[in-house]
Order: structure tokens, then C-alpha cells, then sequence
């Protein structure tokens, strides 16, 4: 469904005013409790966060960057720095140096440092909200669907407060098809694509992708798909949005207001 949203960016970015606020940073934490002794992995597996100042039990935004699970690295993306909420920017392990597996391990591992930790940045473990782009959005799908990979850590993924993937892959992520030998283009659906695990009692969702036209690999479609599943398992609480004229590269732009909203009214139920 396409959707204009001119008014509805309008009255988020208003509300973006102070949007840098003040802020107290805390860089380059490890969020694995024991070194692995590998040296790439314990320089990777580390995250920032972003404290505004004299908040106490606020909700919390752990992010995952995007870059095809082989590049990009960790952020703090300034829309989220609206005063409201404690950030937190994940760096993960990339392919070809991980594996696949290794890499969700690793998005695991920095969510249920997430939970045991963010309430001594002021942040709440029960308003903790997942969100990432591309790759990120892939990332934060499987750790909030497949059970197993906090349970790893001790950890159950449907305390999370929410998941909201942008432009997230949902089928096999391509980068492990290529690992296979697939092109982009052959889809696959095993126990590392999100749609594998969809069920009806997850977090609430909120799925946002670009343009149908200008996404990448028919993103659109996917997400689509994603949601029409839900839907037909009866989940209570998921949304999807597509962006009008937004590509894959640009449409956070758009998103994040509606990042913001999501968590608003949630925090309001």
C-alpha cells in the first residue's frame, strides 16, 4: 500500500527540534562477557551509547547498521538523539571473515547485553525497541523471531518492547546465497531467513520499506509477504508502511519518523 506521508514527516521533524540534545556518550564497549582471544573479533564486537542527560527507565533503541552483512560499521543515527531515548550502536562480525551464523550470534550477544545492562545507562529492559537498516533490519528480525538465538544468552526474545526492521531482507539474506554460489536474484528460505520463523506471538512489529520501484531486489515484495504472513497467523500488533519515492539507499530518511511515532505510542499503551 502507498502511502503519502508529507504531513506526517512535517509533524515528526517538528518534533526533532532538539534533536542532539544533550547527550553523554559511552564508546567502544565489548559486549561479549569473555574475550574470544581472536583478535578481529574482539576488536568488532563492540557498541556505543547514547545517554541524554537525567533520564531514568527510558526506552531504548539498540541499532544495527546496514552494508550487506560485508561492510559498514557501528552508529549513532541522529534522528534517534531526540533526548528521549538511550541509543545503541552495534558493530558485528562481517562476511567473508564470519560466518553467517557468527554474525547473528554476534547481533544476539549485543541484544542481551542490552538487557542486562542498559538500566545503568538509564535506559529500561522492558522498553528495549530493535531497529537496523538493510542488513541491520535483517539482523533484528532474526533475533526477534528465532528463539534460539538468545536463548543462547538466557535471554527471550518476546520481552522485546518492539522490532523495526527498514527495508530489511526477510527471505535467505543474499550474502548468504552467495556464499552458496546463488546470484542475488534465486531466492532460498531456510532456518537463517526471518520468514522461517514468522509466528504470531513476536514483539509488535513495525516494517517499513522504500518505493516498490526503486527497492533493492524487490524488498517491497518481501516485506509485503512478511506482513501478509503475520496477518494470516493472526498476529495483533504489526504495520507495514512503503515509502513513495524513496529508494533503498535513502528511504531511513523517511523512516525514522515513524520509528519515533511507533515507540511513542507504544510507550503510551
Amino acid at each position: 500500500m502507498k502511502q503519502l506521508f508529507i504531513f506526517i514527516l512535517l509533524c515528526c521533524f517538528c518534533g526533532l527540534s532538539a534533536a542532539t540534545g544533550d547527550y553523554t556518550y559511552r564508546r567502544n564497549i565489548p559486549y561479549r562477557a569473555v574475550p574470544s582471544g581472536d583478535a578481529y573479533t574482539d576488536s568488532v564486537c563492540r557498541l556505543d551509547v547514547a545517554v541524554p542527560k537525567g533520564v531514568t527507565h527510558a526506552p531504548v533503541v539498540v541499532w544495527f547498521h546496514g552494508g550487506g552483512l560485508t561492510g559498514g560499521s557501528r552508529e549513532l543515527p541522529e534522528p534517534l538523539l531526540n533526548g528521549k531515548l538511550v541509543v545503541v550502536g552495534v558493530e558485528y562480525r562481517l562476511s567473508p571473515k564470519a560466518t553467517i551464523q557468527e554474525i547473528l550470534d554476534d547481533a544476539a550477544a549485543a541484544v542481551a547485553w542490552a538487557m542486562d545492562s542498559v538500566e545503568y545507562y538509564g535506559g529500561s529492559k522492558e522498553k528495549i525497541y530493535l531497529s537496523g537498516h538493510s542488513a541491520g533490519g535483517y539482523l533484528i528480525d532474526m533475533v526477534g523471531l528465532d528463539k534460539s538465538l538468545l536463548a543462547k544468552y538466557g535471554k527471550n526474545p518476546d520481552t522485546i518492547a518492539g522490532l523495526i526492521p527498514f527495508s530489511g531482507q526477510v527471505i535467505t539474506h543474499f550474502e548468504a546465497r552467495n556464499r552458496m554460489g546463488m546470484p542475488p536474484l534465486q531466492p532460498l528460505i531456510d532456518r537463517t531467513a526471518p520468514l522461517y520463523h514468522v509466528r504470531k506471538d513476536c514483539p509488535p512489529l513495525l516494517i517499513i520499506s522504500g518505493d516498490r520501484e526503486k527497492e533493492l531486489y524487490g524488498r517491497y515484495e518481501e516485506s509485503a509477504y512478511f506482513y501478509r504472513l503475520f496477518k494470516l497467523l493472526g498476529h495483533p500488533d504489526v504495520t507495514l508502511y512503503e515509502l513513495d519515492g524513496y529508494d533503498h539507499g535513502n528511504m531511513p530518511v523517511a523512516a525514522f519518523p515513524l520509528l519515533l511515532r511507533f515507540i511513542e505510542e507504544h510507550e503510551k499503551k
